[in-house]
């Protein structure tokens, strides 16, 4: 299987096919809306703005799975984002990223690139303590960790990178320039 197998349910009920993204680059994240890491959709944001019209698709994909910061609606949660970020990407449906009812494209990412380490975050030692009370392997398992993890795919469908939430995002945009 690749990439473009998968399809994501759109907040409106209809799929979005990644095979009609072929040869775009994609950033896939799990966002959330009241999250300490909400902020980062203004990098998001602004990324999508640069790197656009040169060929970078934001998959964005609500989750309300990590402390439930997203309790809001699909049109709650687009609304948030215009009003807030001035969002030009669309939000898809809120979905799961882990566990038996998870999106089977998370599966799939997951299997290609798993958990690599919070790096040296402010906020990665917390986030840690957090995961570990929950699960003491926590480390060891591809799992997505919280909101706002990203994985990035090059042109030809190729999971490239993932960047956990406290990845550091001038990292994120040299490897998008690279791909792009």
């Amino acid at each position: 299987m690749s990439i473009y197998d998968y399809n994501v349910p759109k907040a409106n009920g209809e799929e979005l096919k990644l095979a009609d993204l072929k040869g775009k680059v994609l950033l896939i994240v799990n966002t959330a809306t009241g999250c300490g890491f909400t902020p980062q959709y203004e990098a998001i944001e602004a990324l999508y703005e640069k790197y656009h019209d040169k060929g970078l698709e934001v998959i964005d994909i609500p989750c309300n799975q990590f402390g439930h910061q997203t309790p809001e609606t699909d049109a709650e949660v687009h609304e948030f984002c215009q009003l807030h970020y001035n969002t030009k990407f669309a939000q898809l449906k809120k979905s799961n990223v882990n566990g038996a009812n998870e999106l089977p494209l998370y599966t799939y990412l997951k299997a290609q690139i798993g958990f690599e380490g919070l790096g040296e975050h402010k906020l990665a030692s917390l986030l840690a303590e957090m995961l570990a009370k929950e699960d003491k392997d926590w480390a060891s398992k591809s799992d997505i960790k919280w909101n706002f993890t990203k994985f990035l795919v090059n042109r030809v469908g190729k999971v490239v990178a993932r960047f956990e939430p406290t990845a550091d995002m001038n990292k994120m945009e040299v490897k998008i320039a690279e791909l792009i």
